[in-house]
């Protein structure tokens, strides 16, 4: 009696196995999705138990890393600790497979995304051809939409066809009366270095237009909840930024973009900023070096989402609200940040933000030679668009009233601090 008692206890791979890899782990792991391993199956599970058991143990999976003491997150992917016991009692079971009339209902993907069936879906019109090596300038791509209304799209999704050699891409909205780019080649890549005039090279470095969506490793796509949506005029473009790296043998990437519209006019219109800072200097082999930015918000919003990006001497990333009296209040502490999982925070409750409110954003990098990913502790490292250089970019998501657009946003009443410190701003590198 005692036996079969014990014997009801274990966990079994369809009734409690199956349904965590379902809510926690099917988003990547299922086939032609970024993880090495799909974990849909019985048979493609069980050889992965003792190694599901660990990572998740450890808590290296799913990838999150959000310091509980700040902020609550509805993206948040971590196991409770009764499905890490489920799973670790599941691998020290020798892995049962079970009754698969117990198992939960199949879940409904959409092949090829991770957002609902696209409207439509952009691709470059060619493919861009990766080298053996070298450093690859940033593309560009200009992809015509021929929306003759405006669109309102809900969910949008960057697919690499090759993540290996997608460093990152961003997506933006060049919308009809945006002089940004002009006379630069449509439907082709090119980088700045191939524009004939220096007013077009420098044109490629700057741009005020909104920011569809980023993609970099292990970043989710844009879902936003009913009653918000960000905005693509009619007759805009989009331009694809894209940062390449080389992986020792020729290859190429020929990246698409889906777009889910809203059903109805959105409530909110939601629109893509960034603190950055972009004049530091980092020491060689400084192990802490903190890098600072801040910025008044110039109008009253609601504060949505985060995604911090640095690159391979990143150590820890956060966002604060500067209160008076020089208190500070951290909405999300990032104390180890992985550049190959950049993953975005989603506020499980949005905050609102009264203009002028000051958003701060503060990195360290490690330069030293303890950081197993530093290209060169012994140099000095400065901004630059290259793995080898560094950023420092606080991505943020905000939603303000649907007729304003990000231009209308940044102007500010005159009672209101244009900067809140000199080489600091709100801006979209």
């Amino acid at each position: 009696m005692i036996f079969l008692f014990l014997a009801l206890l274990v966990p079994t791979f369809y009734k409690d196995v199956l349904p965590i890899l379902q809510q926690r782990c099917q988003s990547c792991h299922r086939a032609g999705e970024m993880a090495p391993m799909p974990l849909e199956t019985y048979q493609q599970v069980r050889p992965f138990a003792a190694a599901i058991r660990d990572v998740t143990q450890s808590k290296k999976m799913p990838p999150w890393f959000a310091d509980p003491c700040c902020g609550h997150f509805s993206n948040d992917p971590s196991l409770t600790q009764e499905q890490i016991e489920i799973l670790c009692a599941w691998a020290d079971a020798h892995a049962p497979l079970g009754d698969p009339q117990e198992a939960p209902p199949p879940v409904d993907w959409t092949e090829g995304w991770n957002i609902d069936k696209p409207d439509v879906v952009f691709q470059m019109p060619r493919a861009k051809s990766i080298p053996t090596s070298g450093d690859i300038p940033y593309q560009y791509i200009i992809i015509p939409t021929h929306f003759k209304g405006d669109r309102w799209v809900r969910m949008s999704e960057i697919r690499p066809s090759n993540r290996m050699v997608v460093h990152h891409a961003v997506a933006y909205i060049r919308d009809p009366a945006s002089s940004w780019l002009r006379g630069a080649p449509v439907g082709v890549p090119f980088s700045a270095d191939d524009l004939p005039t220096p007013a077009l090279r420098r044109d490629a470095m700057w741009t005020i237009s909104d920011i569809l969506l980023v993609y970099a490793p292990g970043s989710l796509p844009d879902q936003w909840p009913e009653g918000f949506a960000k905005l693509i005029p009619a007759g805009s473009d989009i331009i694809l930024q894209m940062h390449y790296t080389t992986h020792g043998h020729p290859t190429e990437d020929r990246t698409s973009v889906g777009l889910v519209f809203s059903k109805e006019p959105p409530r909110k219109r939601v629109l893509t900023l960034q603190l950055t800072n972009d004049r530091f200097i980092i020491p060689p082999g400084d192990p802490d070096h903190r890098v600072e930015v801040h910025g008044s918000i110039p109008n009253d919003a609601l504060l949505l989402s985060f995604f911090p990006h640095m690159h391979l001497r990143g150590k820890t990333f956060e966002y604060n609200i500067l209160e008076p009296h020089g208190r500070v209040r951290t909405l999300l502490r990032i104390p180890h940040y992985d550049f190959y999982w950049q993953l975005s925070y989603r506020l499980a409750d949005p905050i609102p933000l009264k203009a002028g409110t000051v958003l701060q954003a503060v990195a360290t990098f490690d330069n030293s030679k303890n950081n197993p990913h530093n290209p060169d502790p012994d140099s000095a490292v400065t901004w630059g668009e290259q793995t080898w250089s560094e950023m420092m970019v606080g991505f943020f998501d905000v939603a303000v009233d649907p007729s304003i657009d990000k231009q209308q946003f940044f102007i500010r009443a005159r009672t209101l601090p244009a900067r809140t410190s000199a080489g600091s701003h709100l801006s979209v590198h």
